[in-house]
Order: C-alpha cells, then structure tokens, then sequence
C-alpha cells in the first residue's frame, strides 16, 4: 500500500509540473517561489533523534499580530516595503497555533502561561508551577499541591539549565523556569503575607535552585529583590528587602560569579561554572533604550558557550519581557524594536547550536489587544500612518487614509489603553488629534486606543509556536498551551 501511495505522489507531483508549463503564469515569481516550496515540503523528513538542548524562546505578549507588526518592521528597517520580510523563526518547518487560556482565565496572564510550558498542566491566573485546585494567595494550603518543572526533570538527568529575561529575573515568565508560589508577584519577602511560611519569595528560589544545581545560568533585570533595602547596588538604587537577606552575595559565596552591567558581563569566564547577572534594579532597558547591559542576543550566545561545556546538553528559557510591556504602554516602537531584538538572539542561537540535536521552539505566552486598521498600502510604515493602496504600482500612495472625521489615523491601535481618544470630562467624550506621520513615528508616540484603561490588556487569542530540530514535527495543527512540555519532555527522552 505504502508503495502504491508513494507513486501516486509521484505522478500527482510530475503532473503538476506539466500542468505549470502550460499556465500563462508559470513565470511569475510568485508562482515559481510557491512551486519551490512544494519541492521543500515533499523533500522534509522528521528528526527523531533525541534532543540534546532545548531552547525554549518566549517573546511576552508577540501574539500573531504583534509577530505581524515586527515582520513589517524588521523589513522596512531593511529598506523593504516589510511584509515580504521573512524572520528567522518564520522560517523554522514547523508550526501550530496555541491556546493560551487558563483554568480561571479565557484571557491569561503570564503566571500560569509559563507553568503550562514549564509543567505540562494548566493553572490558574496569577500562579505559578501550583496545581489549579489551590486558591490565589493560599499559601497554607499550598504544600503538596506544587508542580515538577522541566528544568528539574532535566537536571536530574545531568543536563543544565539557563534562564534570560529582558524583564526582572523573578518576573512570571523566567520564574516559571524555577519558582513555585500562589502568587506571582511576591518577588522578595515584602510582598509574602506574615503567616505564609510554606513557601520563599521567588528571588530567594532562584538563589535555592542555583545552590541545589538546578539553574546553572540566569540573567535578567530585578537585582533590588535581591538586595536588602540598607543596601545601595551599583548604579545608586536601593534594594527592597527587609529580611537582611543578601542574596547577591549568598550566590557570590556559593560559588556564583556576578554580573551587573555590560563590563563586568564581558569579562564572565563562560566555563559552565554558576553565573547571575542582575542588570538593572528593575526591568532592563528596552532595546531601543539599551546602554550600559548586554542585548538579549548577547545573553543567549553567552548563556549557549558557557552551558555547551556540559556533554550531556542544556535547557535554557529565553524570554523578550519587555515585548509585553510595551504593548502595555500603548508604544508601537517600543515593542518592535524588542521584537527585532528578539529575532535576532534567535538566529543567533539557531547559528550556534546544531539541528541535529538542538529542539529550539519559539513561541509567545499570550497576545495583546492590538489591532491593524484600515486597507493600508504596502509600505506603510507600521509604526506610523496608514497610506493609500496604489492601484497602479506596488507601493502605497502619499497620500494618508482618513476616518469618518476627515483625520488620518495609523497602521497600528490598540482595543484598549491609555492613548484612549476618550477623555474624561463630564461625560466620556471623544475625538481624535489631527496627526502626521512624523509625530506617529516618533519613539515616545502612544497609540490611540479605544477604550480607557491604565494600562493596555493581554488578549485571549492564540498565539503561534515555531520549531526545528529533533521531535519538532509534533507541533501541528491547534493545541494546548500544555502541550509545548510534552514535546519538550518526549525530545529529550525519546529512544
């Protein structure tokens, strides 16, 4: 039977081919860069060897339309009219759309989103690596309900681990590599109710994980959790703790080297001994913000040289925290530039690593309520106005799209957050400002949004997951957001 179908694919292909010779398109590159993709496609064979690494890359709030929006940007910043753009993770072989719910939550945080792809099972919002049977805030009941995480299992087995945040270090996603808690945001012992003694606050686990050999790497921004408030870091800030506890200099005398800035970064000997780098007080800078610490490309390849020392391979976290937090603020530019940011410490650890043995899957944890308006021509530039469709050429007119108010408006809004164009008087009122593309493009441009909010939401929505190297084929079709555990987990055990 096999044979039968195999030479059916055969002449079905061939016939295809003749079938292009005749069409009056055949010459288009479309149509021959779409006939070059079925060759690829027919040509793939799965990798099921076992995985040696897994790379799990989480870009915080990159849903498929944020993902979107840094395409059109990294390709216009390449001199490109942008959608064509391909980035690196676009071009992994295989994908599948995610479901990001949680077990409280049709919109999730990003708690129980990391403990879904740390653990293999769903929980609740504002928790991390506990079972969904346990209340928010329960710490007296907390004890027996914790979840084994994948940077255990793997540790177990010999191999180490690395976890990199552009965001604070115990922030919930990199906190889902290594921390149990039923809240997320007790980060250091202020935040931990008086009577709650069945568990640490997160800062104090990563240090407790890094002494018992389970994290091997982790960098990232937080460095005041770890600091007593009597204490004043490197760049003048105080720390937050009030327990007296120094655990900068707890890790230091474990045997951990230090890092705080982009210097003392450069000169870390990258021989698979312990490394915490704590680069800011809180989140670190935004990409477009950057001076003084190391990129997140940088912290990946570093992370990758120091951990490749252990024969038995490695798991590293690679989150681009503060994706999300621009989309919070409402600020396109920011957001891409960290996406840009986050396509490149890809490449650059698909450039290091080998296919062969190497699972790396990029993924998002959840999506933002952005929206694209308008029919924009091509070109448009993402972060600023939306331009006519030529209908006789390629590129967008000059001439800006216009709302029923006779203004322009841009390629980029959000559902929600504080470039609200209501404002509140007497009654909730709107209208919306005259603006040019200049202004729209500016870095510090808030984008008009509907409805008044604080801070910008997360959304519900799927996001996507990109893979390549060993066990990637089993990212198909739509899944769980669970599901990412299980391929992790099978990869590195498969025979």
């Amino acid at each position: 039977m096999k044979k039968v179908l195999i030479a059916s694919l055969a002449v079905t292909l061939s016939a295809g081919v003749a079938l292009a010779q005749e069409l009056p398109q055949k010459d288009s590159k479309w149509f021959t860069d779409a006939q070059a993709k079925i060759q690829e496609m027919v040509a793939r064979q799965p990798n099921t060897k076992r995985a040696k690494n897994v790379i799990l890359f989480t870009a915080d709030g990159n849903g498929v339309g944020t993902n979107y929006a840094v395409r059109l940007f990294s390709g216009q910043q390449a001199g490109m009219l942008g959608s064509e753009y391909v980035q690196p993770q676009e071009a992994f072989p295989n994908l599948a759309l995610v479901k990001t719910y949680t077990t409280n939550g049709q919109t999730p945080d990003s708690a129980p989103t990391a403990s879904a792809m740390n653990t293999g099972v769903k929980s609740k919002n504002t928790m991390i690596n506990v079972d969904e049977t346990i209340a928010v805030n329960d710490c007296a009941g907390m004890a027996g309900h914790e979840l084994k995480t994948f940077a255990e299992i793997v540790s177990e087995s010999g191999k180490s681990v690395g976890v990199i945040s552009t965001a604070r270090i115990t922030h919930a996603t990199p906190a889902g590599v290594y921390a149990k808690t039923v809240n997320r945001n007790w980060e250091d012992n202020t935040g931990l109710p008086e009577d709650c003694t069945n568990q640490k606050d997160i800062a104090a686990q990563l240090i407790d994980q890094m002494k018992a050999g389970v994290i091997d790497v982790a960098f990232g921004g937080g460095r005041r959790h770890f600091l007593p408030a009597e204490v004043t870091d490197e760049e003048g800030k105080t720390g937050r703790r009030t327990d007296g506890l120094n655990l900068v200099e707890e890790a230091k005398a474990s045997g951990a080297q230090f890092a705080w800035g982009s210097d003392d970064f450069a000169n870390l000997k990258l021989d698979g001994s312990p490394i915490l780098g704590l680069f800011e007080a809180s989140h670190m800078k935004y990409e477009a913000d950057r001076t003084g610490e190391p990129s997140l490309a940088e912290m990946t390849a570093a992370t990758i040289k120091s951990l490749q020392n252990n024969e038995n391979g490695f798991y590293i976290s690679i989150e681009a925290g503060r994706v999300d937090h621009a989309n919070h603020d409402g600020n396109a530019y920011r957001t891409l530039t960290d996406g840009k940011a986050f396509a490149d410490a890809i490449a650059l650890a698909d450039e290091l690593t080998d296919d062969e043995d190497t699972l790396i899957i990029v993924t998002a944890d959840h999506e933002h309520a952005i929206a694209f308006n308008g029919y924009c021509g091509r070109g448009s530039p993402i972060t600023g106005l939306c331009y006519d469709i030529d209908d006789a050429g390629e590129a967008h007119t000059d001439e800006p799209l216009k709302g029923k108010d006779g203004k322009p408006f841009t390629v980029i809004g959000y559902l929600n957050g504080v470039g609200s164009v209501l404002k509140e008087d007497q009654q909730w009122t709107g209208s919306r400002a005259d603006l040019t593309n200049e202004q729209a493009m500016d870095k510090d441009y808030i984008q008009q949004a509907l409805i008044p909010m604080s801070s910008e939401t997360h959304s519900g929505e799927d996001v996507a997951v990109m893979a390549k190297g060993p066990w990637s084929h089993l990212f198909d079709g739509v899944i769980e957001q669970n599901y990412i555990f299980h391929v992790m987990n099978y990869a590195v055990n498969a025979e």
